[in-house]
């Protein structure tokens, strides 16, 4: 027996990279899997974006372990579009438990003259995202009244300062980990009478296609800055799995009154 049987977890961003990892993770545990993913370029984001080959090979993992799972290539700043695919993904796999807002990303080598648009769009994806996310998923959660679990992706930036000044899509990213945290705590006083539980996981940097390049483009516009990378325990990046490891705790029920918690998966980097 896994510690999710017969739960169904919604994780957008799911295609690839941590997204991917929670699915395979929380399928382990006996989850079966609502997975949402954009699939297509955001125009200030300057490495390659998930495709739905990828969405495609996620949905392969968890069905290799015996899983369902039902997969939407859906925006989450299109609130319509992804209202539908829960709704979709619901129907068909019978009820909702738990819910991933994962779809996270970064902005490094950012071409000259885009600031502006870069901020705009890490807020969007990142703060309205995680906003459009939780209010699909909660009619279907309260309506079930049997609680739930509510994790959102954060940062360790969402907790410091971290790479500040580099460029217009990077304070949007500390803007965006930082106010999902208020959403959060939001969220977790209003839905705890329903036993829905909500907190955010901090990581540092993830060993994933997300953070190619950033090291060398922080570095570049702020050589300053270099020397505070790294992590004070001995990896340079942690693993996506660690990072799904701590949310599978999470959304267990050994976790079932942790709520409106901020945790650091972060070799220490919050403590530096």
């Amino acid at each position: 027996m896994g510690t999710l049987d017969g739960k169904v977890a919604l994780i957008t961003g799911a295609a690839r990279g941590q997204g991917r990892s929670h699915a395979v993770r929380l399928a382990e545990e006996g989850a079966d899997i609502i997975g949402v993913d954009i699939c297509e370029q955001i125009g200030t984001v300057s490495y390659p974006m998930a495709t739905s080959d990828d969405l495609a090979e996620t949905v392969r993992l968890v069905e290799k372990l015996d899983r369902r799972m039902e997969s939407f290539v859906v925006d989450v700043r299109d609130n319509d579009a992804l209202t539908v695919a829960v709704a979709q993904g619901v129907t068909s796999l019978g009820r909702l438990d738990i819910v991933l807002a994962n779809a996270g990303i970064m902005f490094q080598g950012l071409e000259a003259g885009r600031d502006h648009e870069a901020f705009r769009d890490a807020v969007d994806v990142m703060l309205v995202g995680v906003w459009n996310t939780i209010q699909a998923s909660l009619p279907t959660l309260l309506e079930q009244g049997d609680g739930g679990s509510i994790v959102i992706t954060s940062s360790v930036n969402g907790l410091k300062g971290m790479v500040a000044g580099t460029n217009g899509g990077n304070f949007g990213y500390a803007a965006a980990k930082h106010g999902v945290v208020g959403l959060m705590r939001m969220y977790a006083n209003y839905l705890a009478p329903q036993s829905i539980r909500v907190n955010t996981v901090h990581p540092t940097g993830v060993d994933t296609p997300m953070l190619v390049g950033f090291d060398k483009s922080a570095a570049d516009a702020n050589p300053a800055l270099a020397g505070g990378l790294g992590n004070p325990m001995p990896v340079a990046r942690i693993e996506a799995r660690d990072v799904s490891n701590a949310i599978a705790w999470l959304v267990s029920d050994a976790a079932r009154y942790v709520t409106g918690i901020t945790l650091p998966v972060d070799a220490g980097m919050v403590n530096k």
